[in-house]
């Protein structure tokens, strides 16, 4: 079993965390994030040093404790750092660009994709096959970045479509006669 709730989240210099009975807030230079905490979860603040704990000695507990301590963690590292993605796209004639809060993707389809970023999100294009999406909450950075790789993603037998940087696709042999 995974022991990720006994190690503690250390709060960086200039770092406000507020705890209510089940409401954890983060704030610090980049924005504020909130989280809900269920009722199995215990939580102390000891300077800057936040631990975490299960009520009671039950395997869900437990584990929603190592949970909790793994979004506050990602909570903390947002809210000082944020995170990123990056996103290629592989294709002849695929192209991103940004006009104000529309990304507007060619993917080799007979029409235009217009994708409307939402709020706390950027999304940046180094150039024409490049994006980056850029926010302070991991889930969601993730979630816009798995939605742009959704309207093409990359097939296997040439690799065109939308991949993550990091991606390595597998490529398959075309058929022979």
């Amino acid at each position: 079993m995974s022991r990720i709730a006994n190690s503690p989240v250390e709060i960086p210099n200039g770092l406000e965390v507020k705890l209510d009975e089940q409401v954890i807030i983060v704030k610090g230079k980049k924005g504020s994030l909130e989280q809900q905490l269920p009722k199995e979860v215990e939580i102390k603040q000891v300077d800057n040093v936040l631990t975490f704990a299960a009520r009671n000695n039950v395997k869900t507990a437990k584990a929603l404790a190592g949970t909790i301590r793994a979004l506050v963690n990602n909570m903390v590292l947002g809210v000082t750092a944020g995170f990123e993605k990056k996103l290629k796209l592989v294709g002849v004639g695929y192209r991103a660009q940004i006009q104000g809060k529309v990304l507007n993707l060619n993917l080799g389809f007979s029409h235009p994709i217009n994708f409307n970023i939402p709020e706390g999100i950027t999304i940046e294009a180094p150039s024409q096959t490049e994006l980056v999406v850029k926010g302070i909450s991991k889930q969601q950075v993730g979630q816009i970045a798995a939605n742009i790789r959704a309207f093409r993603p990359p097939e296997p037998y040439k690799g065109k479509g939308v991949k993550y940087a990091d991606e390595v696709i597998v490529r398959k042999e075309a058929k022979k006669k």
